[in-house]
């Protein structure tokens, strides 16, 4: 019988490197099936900054159906690990089996939900900035909705595939599909012309490959694997689940109350500007904030690919009471997303022009190119506090400590995030809304040291054994 023993004994290092990489290229790569579809949208001369608005508008729709599949998927993970620290197998076995359950259920009622009420749902996320948008958005959202059931099911068993003990395989999976995604938009796209209904479609063959792959898997798990009876709903696993899964939730859902607020703070500000106040300028905005956004989900990816791909690590060894080495997992992670902070931020603070450019800035007016290197330079000036607070959310979370780690990402996400995207507009116009940002993660960095101070009271801070 396979067993995990080795997440007690191997070095912290080494654990690290073999779960937390494939993490990362999963979420990177799941990352990139809408930022590939902006691209692929922003250089068609016939889709443009119209096409990117309507790609912003529908952006956070599909982040509400990841945020309920990874609050599944990483409550599953965390609880199946630490239960495998503490040798209770039987109810790891339930948890992935209710997990199941509850993922294809919650997408085929989210599904049903976005496609009687698609045009309700896209005026609420700002898609009436102008007629042509509007056409646009509804025409994406359309064919992403239909594939909502695929991509939630991929999306939640992924983390459920590296707590049993195969990161390389999941790390294959979301991959495959986004492979295929990138193959087909410019195919669908530039050849056969179908606009934004080609970029969807596209997304949707490719999240229907992750989907067939994590089922396969699901039938031939190695450590985990969940009999008849384990599908049936127990609902005090379940709830525990979700819990140490609502972290997750409330860091995707927050992204899409926050998007909301800033899409609407856009479109009522925008239209009191001199220059975006006029119709055919009006979606640049939108359609600059999106893009900004998508750069930052690029680095958000990395910083939840490290600090989630060690969610098993954490919960085995704080399963198995091996505090010490949860301590030097803690200070590895911390630097390591100080670092990759450091890099994105050098990053949009020197090259905003160059990062631009690869979203059709050069089939657009100066009122575009100008408005995204402030964008840029402005809303993403806090970037390492922004992936300390992130690890640490989830750091917390895969400790069990579901009540720290939810209030941390209620406060940034809910409070600051949303409040600060309604509040400081009213203050700086639509500079407000790219002041949001910093502010928060500021704020949130204040909290997130006191959090993480007597998080290693707790545990001791251990050393850097290789």
């Amino acid at each position: 019988m396979e067993t995990n023993q080795f997440l007690g004994q191997e070095s912290i290092g080494k654990l690290m490197r073999k779960y937390a990489v494939p993490c990362i290229i999963s979420l990177l790569v799941g990352a990139l099936y809408n930022i590939v579809d902006q691209i692929f949208i922003a250089n068609a001369d016939y889709l443009g900054s119209y096409g990117n608005a309507a790609n912003t508008v529908v952006f956070p729709l599909t982040v509400i159906a990841l945020a309920i599949s990874v609050m599944i998927g990483d409550g599953c993970c965390a609880f199946v690990s630490l239960k495998l620290g503490m040798e209770e197998k039987d109810k790891a076995k339930i948890s992935v089996g209710n997990s199941v359950v509850i993922t294809v259920v919650s997408s085929l009622i989210l599904c049903a939900v976005y496609l009687f009420f698609s045009d309700g749902i896209i005026t609420m996320f700002g898609g009436t900035v102008n007629p042509e948008t509007f056409r646009h958005s509804k025409e994406y959202f359309f064919w992403i909705s239909v594939g909502i059931p695929f991509y939630m099911f991929g999306q939640a068993m992924n983390p459920v595939i590296r707590a049993d003990g195969s990161p390389k395989f999941a790390m294959i999976s979301t991959p495959a599909g986004a492979v295929i995604n990138m193959i087909l938009d410019p195919i669908f796209i530039f050849v056969f012309r179908w606009g934004m209904m080609g970029a969807a479609v596209a997304t949707v063959i490719g999240q229907i490959v992750t989907a067939v792959l994590a089922l396969w898997y699901l039938m031939n798990m190695k450590l985990v694997k969940p009999s008849k009876q384990d599908f049936q709903l127990n609902a005090d696993i379940t709830k525990k689940t979700l819990v140490l899964g609502l972290t997750s939730f409330l860091s995707q859902i927050s992204l899409v109350a926050a998007m909301a607020a800033i899409n609407n703070m856009i479109r009522k500000y925008g239209a009191m500007d001199s220059v975006f106040g006029l119709e055919q300028y009006a979606q640049i905005p939108m359609a600059v904030v999106g893009i900004v956004m998508k750069f930052f989900q690029i680095v958000i990816s990395i910083v939840v690919g490290m600090a989630a791909g060690c969610i098993p690590i954490v919960g085995f060894n704080m399963g198995a009471g091996l505090k010490k080495r949860v301590g030097e997992l803690f200070t590895r992670l911390l630097t390591a997303e100080a670092c990759v902070g450091t890099a994105a931020l050098l990053i949009v603070e020197l090259f905003p022009h160059f990062l631009i450019q690869i979203f059709g800035a050069t089939n657009e007016s100066t009122y575009y190119s100008d408005f995204a290197v402030k964008a840029f330079r402005i809303y993403l000036c806090m970037m390492i506090f922004a992936c300390v607070n992130k690890a640490t959310f989830i750091f917390l979370q895969s400790m069990g400590k579901a009540v720290e780690s939810t209030a941390l990402s209620v406060i940034r996400e809910i409070v600051f995030g949303v409040g600060f995207a309604l509040v400081l507009p009213i203050f700086f116009g639509l500079d407000g809304v790219l002041y949001s940002m910093p502010v928060s993660d500021i704020l949130t960095f204040a909290i997130s040291l006191f959090l993480i101070i007597r998080t290693y009271k707790e545990i001791g801070k251990g050393g850097f054994n290789s």
